[in-house]
């Protein structure tokens, strides 16, 4: 620890150093009733403890619910409207492209992690996912390396070697929940040898695309992640733990998926091409989800009927909202910038895609279980340790768990 554990100001709130480790951990597609299933059959004794006797809240993310803008908020403690991230991925109406958004250039706020790294806290940052960490490890000293490529991590860049020997256990598979049993292995290893202040572990949902709550594949996946957070706790941790977005089956009865093509729509009431509808959970893992989720954002032509279009739109099949940009920036805590004229977000049971043409739903070999909406918001707040109770009537978001393991524990 610092001598001075002076409190760190990072974009307008204050934080209390940690008493003692602090682990962070974000558990991709958390709905909250993984928990409490795998807690009540037995499969996640230490989740039952803490449900019982820590400190258990249901918060809200940020929508879009895609990782991404979740886990920079977590990060940042703050909306997208600060740090910027918007989604996984963005139309740049500046080079006039459609780009992924895990260049740390799109970033517009400085994290906890860097501020406290900077202040001369140890810092260690383990993601499922190469794609999220160097956004999450922007001007941050210390260990930042990904499970997917584990074996390219060297000293000079992620802070650590040999990370495959380091932690115990083979390079996994990026389509496996052993992508995210790695990242808890490397959690362990790390406050075992080297007990960093504050760790933050950020994990994959392959398994929760896969498999509803209560299921004995999801109660396993909680059960192995329920046994290296008690690990943690023994080792003396502080644990936050939340979750980017929920999730949530898109399908019919039958569990075929429902999907709204809005460009085929759009190309029929305005001419080909001239809308352009981009879906910002895009990313280069599109085989459990084919590439559909439950936000999309359009950029109309100019002159565009922008209100009668939100109107079409919102009376398709399956569409909860649709709002103008300034709506949706307004609600939702977005960059105005990042975003196009129309945003339209479907409801729990179906997902938005561009045209028919464009998603290779071949590779699925589940029902189709996607995010990304107002239905996949609710997400767990939980820490192993009491806290103050919340203000009656606040808001709970998980970018609030920083703020309550270093400011708000008893």
């Amino acid at each position: 620890m610092s001598a001075s554990r002076v409190p760190i100001q990072v974009n307008g709130r204050t934080y209390k150093w940690p008493d003692r480790p602090l682990v962070v951990v974000c558990v991709d597609g958390c709905e909250p009733d993984y928990i409490h299933r795998a807690a009540a059959s037995g499969a996640a004794p230490w989740l039952g403890s803490v449900l019982a006797g820590g400190t258990a809240h249901l918060a809200d993310a940020v929508v879009p619910t895609f990782t991404n803008p979740n886990n920079l908020s977590i990060v940042t403690g703050a909306p997208p409207s600060v740090h910027g991230i918007s989604g996984n991925y963005f139309y740049d109406p500046d080079a006039g492209v459609e780009v992924m958004m895990n260049d740390p250039k799109y970033l517009r706020a400085e994290t906890i992690l860097a501020t406290f790294a900077r202040a001369g806290a140890s810092l260690a940052v383990v993601t499922a996912k190469d794609k999220l960490r160097r956004l999450l490890g922007h001007g941050m000293r210390g260990v930042c390396f990904s499970s997917e490529k584990a074996e390219e991590a060297t000293r000079e860049e992620h802070g650590l070697e040999g990370a495959l020997k380091f932690v115990g256990r083979p390079l996994p598979s990026v389509y496996s929940a052993d992508l995210s049993e790695f990242v808890f292995a490397a959690g362990v290893r790390l406050l075992e040898s080297q007990r960093p202040d504050i760790t933050y572990l950020s994990t994959t949902d392959y398994v929760q695309h896969k498999h509803a709550p209560g299921t004995p594949e999801a109660d396993a996946f909680y059960h192995m992640m329920d046994g290296y957070l008690a690990r943690l706790d023994a080792l003396g941790a502080t644990i936050a733990l939340t979750a980017d977005h929920g999730m949530n089956a898109k399908t019919d009865a039958h569990g075929a998926p429902q999907v709204t093509y809005l460009q085929d729509h759009l190309d029929e009431w305005l001419g080909a091409t001239r809308a352009r509808v981009i879906l910002p959970i895009t990313d280069p893992y599109v085989v459990h989800h084919g590439a559909l989720g439950s936000f999309a954002t359009v950029y109309l032509p100019a002159g565009a009927d922008a209100a009668g279009l939100g109107k079409r739109l919102a009376a398709l099949p399956g569409i909860e909202v649709v709002l103008d940009r300034a709506q949706a920036c307004a609600r939702f805590e977005l960059p105005p910038d990042r975003m196009g004229d129309l945003v339209v977000i479907s409801e729990r049971h179906t997902v938005v895609g561009t045209a028919r043409s464009r998603h290779d739903l071949s590779g699925l070999d589940a029902p189709l279980r996607s995010h990304g909406g107002l239905t996949e918001q609710q997400v767990p707040l939980l820490l192993n340790r009491r806290t103050a109770a919340p203000v009656p009537g606040k808001r709970l978001r998980n970018f609030d768990a920083f703020d309550l393991a270093l400011n708000q524990v008893n």
